[in-house]
């Protein structure tokens, strides 16, 4: 489905990505792990459009999109759930949750699709017209979530989504992420909860110092030596 050759990023004269690769395969869960400064977020942008790539490819189903645009990135069907939310705090919950559906693509289904992100976050319709700023760190990634429900993604790429929160308000991102897996969305799941990722993806990815430096089943990496001293302090 979504496919990443040997692409490099440079910010200036740093470089960001070299040469990196990786596969998300239709209706898979692949996670995406790594310290601090990996390049876990320029990866995500660059298959975003938000960033450029330097070298490499990026395909979508066979067709190139580097060098698209990102709204026509959007348009493709490859959402990005940014970290830290960048959710709109004086807007209303709902006003949020509309902001995703701007594209003309989704824009005549924006009811449907509404309806369907209050089904799956009771606690969204409940807040609906409540200011987002003034929401808990939870439900703040909640709404972000159904922001980007709300375009119809075929592929969902999550940054970071339990950050900030607590371990109840984490497990149930997770269990939300697992279950819109489960009913056939692809993800592209970028957390430093390693044990809790590898835990709900079959594919994953560790990314050291902008390289991808180990690849394989997440079963595998959750038992591997190196992952486990670096990333478990197991």
């Amino acid at each position: 489905m979504l496919r990443v050759d040997n692409i490099t990023v440079c910010y200036g004269r740093m470089e960001a990505l070299r040469n990196v690769s990786l596969e998300v395969a239709p209706g898979e869960m692949a996670a995406l792990i790594g310290g601090n400064g990996a390049g876990k977020t320029t990866l995500l942008n660059a298959i975003s459009g938000l960033v450029p790539a330097t070298g490499g490819a990026i395909s979508w189903e066979g067709k190139a999109l580097k060098g698209f645009a990102p709204d026509r990135i959007c348009r493709e069907g490859i959402v990005q759930v940014p970290e830290g939310r960048k959710l709109f705090p004086a807007m209303t919950v709902e006003e949020n949750l509309v902001m995703g559906a701007y594209l003309p693509t989704v824009r005549k289904g924006s009811r449907e699709a509404l309806a369907h992100v209050y089904e799956i976050f009771p606690r969204l319709a409940d807040r609906r017209r409540q200011l987002a700023g003034s929401l808990s760190g939870g439900e703040q990634q909640m709404a972000a979530l159904g922001r980007a429900l709300m375009a119809r993604p075929r592929l969902l790429m999550l940054d970071e989504p339990s950050l900030g929160l607590s371990p109840k308000a984490a497990a149930e991102i997770f269990a939300i992420v697992r279950q819109l897996n489960q009913e056939g969305m692809s993800v592209l799941l970028v957390s430093q909860e390693v044990l809790e990722t590898l835990a709900i993806t079959v594919r994953g990815y560790v990314l050291e110092n902008g390289a991808v430096a180990m690849e394989g089943p997440s079963a595998a990496l959750r038992e591997d030596p190196q992952v486990k001293a670096s990333y478990l302090g197991l």
